[in-house]
């Protein structure tokens, strides 16, 4: 059985691992008192595989000392349980943000006096957790999208089987700003621009007709076959160096055609490669 135990700070994304992680078929159970965990771990082994990927969600809201955890997983370890340690954070102002932004109580200032203090409190109260950590993942910045491409570079093929390297490809508009978590970014406004054709000018890329405008010519066609050689170079290079997620942002002046048409390509190459991928189109409807 592999267990992770996903620790860290309020505030910085536990609840969005444990949601991705259920979407890669872990089992996961939030906030479970340290002291239950070998007898659930017992439990999950006499099942024999029903409960293979199983993750467990700690931190301050047990109001436990760790030392209750570090017991509970040298238990566990006793027991032939091969465990590891996911822990997420994210910068104290970042984490302040959001809980101002959400208006919810951090769990260790119920009355909502210094929240800003609590975080700074609960960051040290888990350092003992962050040193023991197997992986730390910092949410500041991240996209969801982001996050879950880093969370299936390390644990989808424990639990799901799916390959190393999560691409997430998205279509961006010029106007509007690039992406700012791009790793490649691509500029595709020197192709034929269905804008100026009436009938197309509503649609966009995701409509055939768009589409085929926008590869009926030879420089799309050359384009697209430079970029698939680049990105085939590229994807085992980035699996080999450890890389977890790719961002792949594709633009055209309003987002709305070529880059959405050109993005859809990208996204093909990506899962031909054996990337698992996800496709966006960030001003398409703009």
């Amino acid at each position: 059985m592999k267990l992770l135990v996903i620790s860290g700070l309020s505030g910085a994304g536990k609840s969005s691992c444990a949601g991705l992680l259920e979407d890669m078929n872990y089992y996961v159970v939030d906030n479970m008192p340290a002291v239950l965990m070998p007898r659930f771990a017992e439990l999950c082994l006499a099942t024999r595989g029903r409960y293979d990927s199983v993750a467990l969600v700690s931190d301050a809201r047990g109001r436990e000392g760790f030392d209750a955890l570090f017991k509970a997983l040298d238990d566990m370890k006793g027991m032939g349980v091969d465990y590891e340690i996911l822990f997420i954070e994210a910068a104290p102002e970042t984490i302040v943000k959001r809980y101002k932004e959400t208006r919810r109580r951090h769990p260790l200032d119920p009355e909502g006096k210094d929240v800003e203090a609590a975080v700074y409190r609960e960051k040290s109260i888990l350092a003992p957790v962050r040193e023991r950590a197997d992986y730390i993942i910092d949410t500041t910045g991240l996209t969801l999208a982001r996050l879950r491409g880093e969370l299936a570079g390390r644990f989808a093929e424990k639990g799901s089987g799916a390959g190393t390297l999560t691409a997430i490809v998205t279509s961006f508009g010029y106007k509007y700003g690039i992406p700012t978590d791009a790793d490649l970014v691509f500029d595709v406004r020197f192709l034929p621009n269905p804008f100026y054709v009436e009938a197309l000018a509503p649609k966009t890329g995701e409509d055939q007709e768009v589409a085929d405008f926008v590869m009926d010519s030879a420089v799309s066609r050359e384009f697209m076959d430079k970029l698939e050689a680049l990105l085939r170079f590229l994807i085992p290079n980035y699996v080999e160096e450890g890389k977890h997620s790719l961002v792949i942002a594709v633009g055209c002046t309003g987002g709305r055609h070529r880059s959405v048409a050109i993005a859809a390509k990208v996204a093909e190459i990506c899962r031909a490669a054996g990337c698992e991928t996800v496709l966006t189109h960030r001003d398409a409807a703009k």
